[in-house]
This record gives C-alpha cells, sequence and structure tokens, in this order.
C-alpha cells in the first residue's frame, strides 16, 4: 500500500509535464495508476472476503506510539474498490473532456494525487495518518474546486469548501488526541478494541467522538453544513464526478461507518445522526426541485442522499449496516454515471439549464440510456442496486421501530421512517426532473420565444465511444447489482458481524415477498411520481414559502464578522512600531518567567569557568556588547555584536565542540555580511537626539531581561535529574549513522525529521525575503553586450571578473578583486570537502552550504550584481526546490527498499589489490578502503537549500536593491543623516563608463 501510494504521489509530480507532452492522451498513463490499484485491491479480495485483514506498518514516531500503518478489512476493501476503480474511470474520461490542445496541467495532477490521499485515507489504520489524508483531500479539494482562479465563483466556492472541511479537520483532530490519550493508541483498530471492552460511556469519550462526528458532518455536508458541495459544482464536472460523488463527501460516511460498530451506542450519537440526516435528506430533496442547473441539482440530491447514508450508517445495527454499505456502492456508482452524464450533456449541446435543453435523448441514446440506468437506481426503481440497498434499509428502519436494541423510543423511531419515505419520494421526483429535463423533449412554456413560437430543438456535438464508455459503464454496474444481492450479502457479512446490536437482515434482493419494507418502496415511488407530476404546482407554492435563513447566510456573516473582529483587534494591537512590540514581548518575558524564578527555593551551585581562557572570552563578549550598545555608528554596532558571536565559537570550542565552533563562525560571518548589505539603505548613524526618560525604561528592561534568561539558565541547567539522553548519542552516532561526527549524525540520521523541517523553514523564509524585492522572477540574466569592452582592449580576452568591467572605477578594488580571485575556487573546495567530510570530521551540509554561499556572496562583492548571475547562472529557486526534493528522497527512499523512514546504510568497497600497493619504503594506499553512508544525499540536499538561501539573500538585499536604487525605487540616505529619504537622483545607464581598464 505505501508503494501504491508513492506511485500515486510520484506520478502526480510528473504529471504537469506528461501533460504537456502527451497532451490529455496523459489522462490515459494517469489513469493506469488507480486503475493498478483496483487491481491489487481486488486480487485481495480472497483474504478479506473470508475475514481476514490485509495490514503493513512501519515506524514513524516511535516514541509517541504513532505508526504508518495500513489495515485493509471488508469496509476498507470496498472504498479502496470504489475509490480507486471510478477514479480510473474519471481520469480516462477526462481524456475526452478536457481540450486537447489546452490540457489542464495543475488539474490532472492534483486530481491523481486526490485519488492517492483518498485511497490513504480509507486504509490508514493509524489516527494521525488518517487526519493526514484527511486534510490532504480538503487542500487538494481547494485546489480542484479553484480549477480556473480567474472566475471569483471558482475562488469562492474553493475557499468556503477549504474554511467549512478544515473547521471540522480540526475537531477531529482534537478528538482523535482524546481517543489516543483516553486508549493509549494512536491505532484505529485498537482504539476500537479498547473501546469495546472498556465502554463508551464517560463524558471523556463522549466528547471525542462528539468532535470526530463534527469532522465527518463537514466533510459529508450535513445541515447545517450542507452549503458548501451545492457551491462546489463550480468544479469542472470529472471533478464533481469524482469528489463529490464518489470520493471525498464519503469520507464522513465511511468515518462514521467504521466507528459505528463500537462508538453507536455513545450518548449522543444516534439523535445527532439521526436528526441531522433525515433533516439533509429532506431539505437536499426539497431544494434540488427548484433547481434549472442539471449539474446543481444533482448536488442538492447528493445532500440529500448523504443524509440518508448517514441515517443508515449511524443507526448502528447489523440490519442497518448492511443496508448502509450496499447504498455506499450504489450511490457511488449511480451519481458518478449521472454527472459524467452531465459533463457530456454540457460539453455537446454546451448548456445545462433544462428550461434549454430539448430533445438532447434523440441525438445521444446511449448517453441517455445510462442515464435512465442510474437514475433508476437512484429513484430506487427495480432491479437496480439502488432499489436493493433500500429496501436493505428500510428494512432495517422497520426493525427499528421494534427497539432493536438500540433503545430508541417507537414514535421518534416512526418519524425516522416517515421521513425518510418522504425524503425518498423527493429522490424520485428530482430525478424524474433531471432526465425530463436533461433529455425529454418540452414544448410549451419553457421553449416558446417572445413571439409564442416554439424554440429549434438542442443542437448537439458527436459523442465519441471513449467519451461515453465511462458512464456506460457505471450505468450497466448499477443495473447489475441489482441481480447479485445474494453475494453482496454474504460479502458484506465480514463487516456486518462486527456489530452487537439487532436483528439479521433478510440480505439484498429482489423480491423477498409482500412486506412493509416493499409498501414504503411503492409510497415513495408513487409520492415521487406525484411530485413530478404536479411539478408547476409545487414551484409555484415554493415560491410562496417565506425565505428562510440560510446556513450559507450565517456562514457569510461569521466570516465577515471574523474579518471585522481581525481588522479592529490589529488596529489596536498592531501600531506599526518595533520597540512597542518588542517591549510588550519582553516585559511578558520577565513578569512570567521572571516571576516564577522567584519562587525558586533553591539554587544550583555555580562554578565561574574552567579554563582562564573561557574568562578572558566571556569578558571580551561583555565589553563587546556594552559599547555595541553605546556605539552611535551602525555598522560598528553590527561589527561589535558580532564579536560576541564569534565569542560563543571560541567558548564551543574551549568546549571541545570544534563542529558547532565551525558552524557559529560561519553563521556569524553570514549574519554580518547580510547586515552590511540591509545597511546599506539605512542612516550611517543612530539618533543625534538626547538621552530621553524613554530610554531609560529600555534599559532597565534590559538589565531585567537578561538577569531572567541568565536566571533561566541557571535553574534550568541545574534542574536535571535525569541522565541526558546525549550520553548515548557518540556509540548510536557510529552504530546506527555509520559516523564519528555526533553533530552531523544527529542532524541527518537521528533526528533527521527535525532537520526536514528545518530546511523547509529556510525555503520559506528565502521565498519571503526574495517575494519582497522580486515581483517575477528570483533570477534574470543579463549578459554583457556583445559591444561591451573586454578590460584591456585585448579581442577574445577571458575575463574572469567579467562583471567588474560594468563597475565605476571608484567603485572597484583591485586588491578585493585579486583576493576574490584566489579564494573563491579554495572555498569551493572547501565547502565540498566540509559537505563529504562532515559525517566523520567537523563539517557537514550545513557548513558547506554557507562555505559556497559566502563565496557566491564574496563575487557579488567583488565585482557587482552582473558577476553574481556570471558565477551562478540559476534562479535560487530551483536550487531550493532541488535540495528539498533530494532531502526528502533521502528520507523517504529507504522506505521504498524495506528500510526505515530516514535509515542510513553503510556501503563499503573493496577493491582488492587495488586498495594499496607494498613498496620498498612501505606499503602505499591506493584505492583505500572507502565506504559511503546513503545519507550523505540527505546532506547534499541540506547543501543546496543552504546555498539557495544564500544566493537568495545575495540577489534580494544585493543585487535587487541594486537594481531597485539604479530604478530610484529604494531609499538612499546620506552619509551625514539619521533618516533615510527618497533617491532623487536620475536612473542608472545600464551600463556606467568603464573608465581606465584594471590590470
Amino acid at each position: 500500500m505505501t508503494l501504491l501510494l508513492a506511485i500515486h504521489l510520484g506520478v502526480a509530480l510528473v504529471a504537469p509535464w506528461l501533460l504537456r507532452a502527451l497532451r490529455c492522451r496523459a489522462f490515459y498513463v494517469l489513469a493506469l495508476v488507480p486503475a493498478a490499484t483496483a487491481v491489487w485491491t481486488a486480487l485481495q479480495g480472497p483474504t478479506v472476503l473470508a475475514g481476514g485483514v490485509v495490514t503493513e506498518r512501519s515506524a514513524w514516531i516511535p516514541a509517541l506510539g504513532i505508526d504508518v500503518s495500513f489495515r485493509i478489512g471488508l469496509l476498507q476493501w470496498v472504498l479502496t474498490l470504489v475509490v480507486s476503480g471510478i477514479g480510473a474511470l474519471v481520469l480516462f474520461y477526462c481524456r475526452f473532456y478536457f481540450s486537447h490542445d489546452e490540457p489542464p496541467l495543475r488539474t490532472g495532477a492534483v486530481l491523481l494525487a486526490f485519488a492517492g490521499a483518498m485511497t490513504g485515507l480509507v486504509t490508514s489504520d493509524d489516527l494521525v495518518g488518517l487526519y493526514v489524508f484527511w486534510e490532504l483531500t480538503t487542500v487538494f479539494s481547494y485546489l480542484l474546486v479553484g480549477h480556473n482562479p480567474r472566475f471569483a465563483a471558482n475562488r469562492r466556492a474553493a475557499l468556503t469548501a477549504l474554511v467549512v472541511t478544515t473547521f471540522g479537520g480540526l475537531a477531529m483532530l482534537t478528538g482523535i488526541v482524546l481517543l489516543g490519550v483516553r486508549y493509549d493508541t494512536f491505532s484505529l483498530s485498537g482504539v476500537l478494541e479498547a473501546a469495546r471492552g472498556s465502554g463508551v460511556g464517560s463524558a471523556y469519550v463522549v466528547t471525542a467522538v462528539m468532535l470526530l462526528l463534527v469532522g465527518a458532518m463537514t466533510k459529508s455536508a450535513l445541515v447545517p453544513f450542507h452549503f458548501w458541495l451545492p457551491g462546489a459544482m463550480a468544479a469542472p464536472t470529472p471533478v464533481s464526478a469524482y469528489l463529490h460523488a464518489a470520493a471525498m463527501v464519503k469520507a464522513g460516511v465511511y468515518l462514521v461507518a467504521v466507528l459505528a460498530p463500537v462508538f453507536a451506542g455513545t450518548p449522543g450519537w444516534r439523535p445527532v445522526l439521526l436528526t441531522l440526516g433525515a433533516a439533509t435528506m429532506i431539505l437536499g430533496g426539497w431544494r434540488s426541485l427548484r433547481q434549472y442547473d442539471i449539474k446543481v441539482l444533482l448536488a442538492y440530491g447528493t445532500v440529500s442522499q448523504l443524509g440518508f447514508l448517514m441515517v443508515l450508517c449511524g443507526i448502528g445495527t447489523r440490519s442497518a449496516a448492511l443496508g448502509g454499505l450496499a447504498l455506499l456502492v450504489a450511490h457511488a456508482l449511480f451519481k458518478s454515471t449521472l454527472f459524467l452524464v452531465v459533463g457530456i450533456v454540457d460539453h455537446s449541446a454546451g448548456t445545462r439549464d433544462l428550461r434549454r435543453l430539448d430533445g438532447v435523448g434523440r441525438r445521444m441514446p446511449v448517453v441517455a440510456g445510462a442515464a435512465l440506468l442510474a437514475g433508476a437506481s437512484m429513484a430506487a426503481l427495480p432491479p437496480t442496486l439502488g432499489f436493493t440497498a433500500k429496501e436493505a434499509g428500510f428494512e432495517s428502519l422497520t426493525y427499528l421501530v421494534g427497539g432493536d436494541g438500540t433503545a430508541v423510543p417507537p414514535l421518534p423511531a416512526v418519524l425516522l421512517a416517515a421521513t425518510l419515505v418522504a425524503g425518498s419520494a423527493l429522490t424520485v421526483a428530482y430525478t424524474l426532473r433531471f432526465w425530463w429535463g436533461a433529455f425529454v423533449s418540452k414544448r410549451g412554456a419553457y421553449f416558446v420565444d417572445a413571439r409564442g413560437q416554439d424554440r429549434p430543438a438542442t443542437a448537439c456535438h458527436p459523442v465519441p465511444a471513449g467519451f461515453a464508455a465511462a458512464p456506460v459503464l457505471l450505468g450497466l454496474l448499477s443495473l447489475a447489482g441489482g441481480f447479485v444481492g445474494h453475494p453482496l450479502t454474504e460479502a458484506f457479512g465480514g463487516y456486518v458481524d462486527a456489530f452487537a446490536v439487532g436483528e439479521e437482515s433478510h440480505g439484498i434482493a429482489l423480491w423477498h415477498g409482500v412486506s412493509v419494507p416493499l409498501l414504503m418502496s411503492a409510497l415513495a415511488v408513487g409520492g415521487g411520481v406525484v411530485l413530478f407530476w404536479q411539478r408547476a404546482f409545487i414551484a409555484r407554492a415554493q415560491s410562496t414559502f417565506p425565505a428562510p435563513y440560510e446556513a450559507e447566510t450565517a456562514y457569510q456573516r461569521i466570516m465577515r464578522g471574523l474579518d471585522r473582529l481581525s481588522v479592529e483587534t490589529t488596529a489596536i494591537t498592531q501600531r506599526g512600531s518595533v520597540p512597542v512590540y518588542l517591549a510588550s514581548i519582553l516585559l511578558v518575558l520577565v513578569a512570567l518567567p521572571g516571576g516564577a524564578l522567584l519562587l525558586v527555593g533553591e539554587w544550583p551551585s555555580v562554578r565561574l569557568f574552567d579554563t582562564p581562557a573561557q574568562l578572558l572570552a566571556g569578558v571580551v563578549m561583555g565589553v563587546a556588547a556594552v559599547v555595541a550598545a553605546s556605539s552611535r555608528g551602525r555598522l560598528r554596532a553590527v561589527m561589535l555584536a558580532g564579536v560576541t558571536g564569534y565569542g560563543v565559537a571560541v567558548l564551543f570550542l574551549l568546549h571541545g565542540a570544534p563542529d558547532l565552533a565551525l558552524t557559529q563562525v560561519l553563521v556569524e560571518t553570514v549574519t554580518l555580511v547580510v547586515f552590511s548589505l540591509v545597511l546599506r539603505k539605512l542612516p550611517k548613524y543612530f539618533t543625534t537626539r538626547p538621552l530621553s526618560s524613554s530610554r531609560w525604561w529600555r534599559l532597565v528592561v534590559a538589565v531585567l531581561v537578561g538577569l531572567v534568561v541568565v536566571g533561566i539558565a541557571l535553574v534550568a541547567a541545574g534542574s536535571r535529574v535525569a541522565e541526558p539522553v546525549s550520553v548515548a548519542y557518540p556509540e548510536v552516532a557510529y552504530t546506527f549513522g555509520y559516523g564519528k561526527n555526533v553533530v552531523n549524525v544527529t542532524l541527518v540520521d537521528i533526528r533527521s525529521w527535525d532537520t526536514m523541517g528545518e530546511i523547509s523553514v529556510l525555503v520559506v523564509a528565502a521565498t519571503g525575503v526574495a517575494s519582497l524585492i522580486f515581483l517575477r522572477s528570483r533570477y534574470s540574466a543579463r549578459p554583457v553586450r556583445p559591444d561591451a569592452p573586454t578590460g584591456g582592449g585585448a579581442v577574445g580576452r577571458t575575463v574572469w571578473l567579467r562583471g567588474g568591467e560594468t563597475l565605476s572605477p571608484t567603485r572597484r578594488s583591485i586588491v578585493f578583486e585579486v583576493v576574490t580571485r584566489v579564494l573563491f575556487p579554495v572555498m569551493i573546495v572547501v565547502s565540498v570537502y566540509l559537505l563529504i567530510a562532515g559525517h566523520n570530521a567537523p563539517g557537514g551540509g550545513f557548513a558547506g552550504g554557507l562555505v559556497a554561499g559566502m563565496a557566491l556572496m564574496i563575487r557579488y562583492l567583488a565585482a557587482g550584481s552582473r558577476e553574481l548571475d556570471e558565477a551562478a547562472p540559476v534562479d535560487a529557486g530551483k536550487v531550493l526546490g532541488a535540495g528539498l526534493a533530494l532531502a526528502a528522497l533521502g528520507l523517504l527512499g529507504p522506505a521504498a527498499f524495506g528500510g526505515r523512514i530516514g535509515q542510513s546504510y553503510d556501503l563499503s568497497f573493496d577493491f582488492g589489490a587495488l586498495e594499496a600497493v607494498r613498496t620498498p619504503f612501505g606499503e602505499l594506499a591506493l584505492m583505500g578502503s572507502p565506504h559511503l553512508v546513503t545519507s550523505v544525499f540527505f546532506d547534499v540536499g541540506v547543501y543546496l537549500v543552504v546555498v539557495g538561501v544564500m544566493l537568495d539573500l545575495a540577489r534580494s538585499l544585493g543585487a535587487g536593491i541594486d537594481t531597485h536604487e539604479a530604478e530610484d525605487r529604494a531609499p538612499a540616505p546620506h552619509a551625514h543623516e539619521t533618516s533615510a529619504r527618497p533617491s532623487r537622483r536620475a536612473p542608472m545607464p545600464e551600463r556606467e563608463p568603464a573608465g581606465v581598464a584594471g590590470p
């Protein structure tokens, strides 16, 4: 299963290139991935149908008991077949739906990624993993609904779906944490087993379960969260056919179905699900009778059917479980068929308005036939699967009236049954409205023009056979399912047996004799036919109803209220003063942790220093800090502050940590360079205003903060009662990571997840910095003009620092250029050495990347922005992306070979006789006995990310600001002033006069 999900992700990543190369034919390739998943799942059928389960587990966060685990029982097997099978057909359908010349590059990729996320959701056995996949479907749904962001409808619908489902997801996450803590496991099967044995009636468990139901109800569009689903019809029709019929909206139903065998008896479970489910069924069916867009009509029908599904899956009895699972499969088949048919009608006729569709059925009889089969299943007409499934559901309602072990009183049970029959009648009515509106020839009110004459029938383009293949196949399956009731009853028994409450169902069948369920079905069909027959009267009656206060209106008001609250809060708290913000943070630090320090009864003993060198370093750092605080020059203050950083590096070195010392020196150097670049746009001196009373308060706050920080350090260092975990690191570094450098092995092996998160933050930070400077691209090559002089006038002469020739002579430094010629290649070699040797000696990808980045920075400082482009003719964003991708591959790659995520392998090479050769002077090493640790690939990713960050800083804070200044868009302070003013200089020419040529 892990491999299948990885294939989904991998193919989704390359899907844009496939679509660009193969155009819409690439959808054939994309469809193979869910098709392969469906085949693999079908092959697990003998095991699952025999009562077994298919499991796969690998450790993820062992300390918290969280694993990457998958478990396929009967319910998961059925859902996986539905998700993957229909997903393959939808992707195949996309080949004909989208324009061949302009295929949707992003939509195809995201649709495949969504299929993988949905497959992971219904098979995950870890609650945290389930939540991750749950939110992935939310994010992918947002991207798919917002298919065309140029249209406000797409943006608004995507945002609404995102907000509503994310709200439910966060509530569900809280419930997951509560259940995991309560039962001491985050395994879904483990939670169900523990809850089955310990009971589910405590307030703690009730709270957790209710929070889970909030997530389920938002995902499956139950009242009052139903409004996002009709709005999501702004998405392309294949997206609606998959997400809003067969996949995403089934996530909430699946969550209820998987929890129901154990938690259906939880107080509040049945009242919430049965009440809201029945209300949703009535509301969706009633609203669908008012729609003229056949796609929106189906959307409200989906809302109605989801309410019915929630009721059947939430009752928690054996007969209801059978009916619910059968109806879940039937709904996925007939509703995806109908959405795909809508796409064909829209594509061929150019409209979805039933008032403009006339005689379409005669022009596309095969498509109309597929819609007839699916519509009959949706209306629960024999001999379709929808009829047999609804019969089983109605049977469970008759048992519910008698109690059926659920303790539901008879009157509410009767009211529930009557409501669902009424909802089924509405289903029949809107099904007839859909098929009549889409395919039947209509004369009269809808098709009379202003002169009272009939308008011509709707013109339709021919429908290719491949375009109609998916809905025809799904429609035939809706019909065939009605004739395999007994095999389905036997197959679904593995799920039904998990319920301990309720009567046995008579099974899924076309005929049980004259019975109450059959009478309920007949009443629903008859009522639906009457409603459709009297559709004009129903429309007039609906128009007289008072306008209800809709849930979407409440949502919009809540969102506007939140926006207003955020604006008012920001206006009060964010006054635009950095000193105020900083003082607020520091005062809280002094008040809370500082107040706690006052309560410390016993302070640890303190040894001032181990060696005089430590004392000397501390004194120098203290003097530099005091002088920096009193310095008027900004650059001088930055340099003095840097002394404290270098002093820390000295202390690291004195404590026997050369790797930390090296990294600290490099970081401090980079910090000084970056500050120096920024200071070019700031006044040379701090303010010259006299010392005011506010400065004394700042001095007091600074002293208090220093004392609190020192106190916290002392108390924290002296409060250890257990043996530090780092004691075992030297041994673990060698046995686990195959390296002697504990720091580097910790970063790339032991705590590789932390490092992955940190470099991700670096990528985000670099992107943020670049976005402040660059509007479009982080790199724009600016080659030197062919007519530009080539230093010295020698034709064809190779100039190493080409950018220097474009600088004014007053801005060139011959000494600096010569030193750069010597330092740059040496620094690059040293950076590569630090990268390779870092596993056993001081260095690593981070340190090596900083050295390489500083080498690029020197090239910029020596010869300007053009020289930086010569030295690194690549977009920094691509370097960052390549580094992050390589690091992720190095982290996750071992799992594809049966290893643990982040595991390292030691690859030793034996060159035999070439290892060394004996000479009269002793043994001379030739090839030696080298070994390679696979985590070096992860470290190379870190190296590239750091280089990308440095390149971004050089281009944004260096070359970018140079360009802005040349274009008169950056402040240009004068040396004698303490405030920056807009530059009044004329724009710089493309190339300054070279002046006297250099040597």
